[in-house]
């Protein structure tokens, strides 16, 4: 199984769509194979994530407006936050890209990262069928869409955070719970963000999610990680 498939939890069949949905347009015309690359496993999975995530947020929320569905929906297939899921799973790493856009930074560009995310799902889908490539992402999106139970009118600091702090190095923030107290009934929780040695913030909240939230949200605040005179 290559790294890749261990970090998804999937192990392709068809290896060679995992090859396709891998190959950046810039690789492709390089040398010469302009058939070959992700785009137009992109387009397919771009349409698999609308459906799926969709139907999970009809599923979730049932009094919501199509209004409200689709800012919901925003949060979980917009560009960034795709960008941000593939960062998670390290994607950039196995991408193939031509000479010229690794030069200028092609492999962490928020385009490409989304691209191939989208191009991996599609791959997925050819793949395995509906079924796999659903579970498959309901894993990869479970924070993310489970977040929004909690406050599903509210934006997301913790992918925000993950997002600002992977865009300088690919390590993400971690988040460990300091303190509990008060009674069972009214517990308060205190959540420690920290990145690359450097605490960053705290938050307390009624749940450890929240606590966790509200010092991503401080820590986005504050912006610690700007003063440091860590190396990039």
């Amino acid at each position: 199984m290559q790294p890749l498939e261990s970090r998804i939890h999937y192990k392709f069949r068809n290896s060679l769509l995992l090859a396709e949905a891998l190959t950046h347009p810039s690789l492709a015309y390089e040398s010469q194979k302009p058939h070959f690359d992700n785009q137009r496993m992109e387009f397919l999975g771009d349409a698999v994530l609308q459906l799926i995530v969709t139907e999970e947020l009809f599923r979730m929320f049932p009094d919501f407006t199509e209004g409200r569905l689709t800012k919901l929906r925003s949060r979980v297939v917009s560009r960034r936050a795709l960008a941000r899921f593939a960062m998670a799973i390290h994607l950039g790493d196995y991408v193939l890209l031509g000479k010229g856009e690794e030069a200028t930074g092609g492999r962490r560009r928020l385009s490409t990262l989304a691209d191939a995310f989208e191009a991996l799902i599609g791959a997925v889908y050819l793949d395995s069928g509906p079924d796999k490539v659903r579970e498959l992402v309901l894993r990869l999106f479970e924070a993310e869409i489970g977040s929004m139970v909690l406050s599903p009118e509210e934006r997301n600091p913790k992918g925000e955070l993950q997002e600002c702090l992977q865009s300088i190095h690919p390590q993400a923030p971690v988040y460990r719970i300091v303190s509990e107290s008060g009674p069972d009934h009214r517990r308060v929780f205190q959540a420690e963000v920290s990145w690359r040695g450097l605490v960053l913030a705290t938050g307390k909240g009624k749940s450890k999610k929240e606590a966790e939230a509200r010092a991503a949200a401080e820590a986005l605040r504050t912006r610690l990680w700007e003063d440091s005179d860590r190396p990039g």
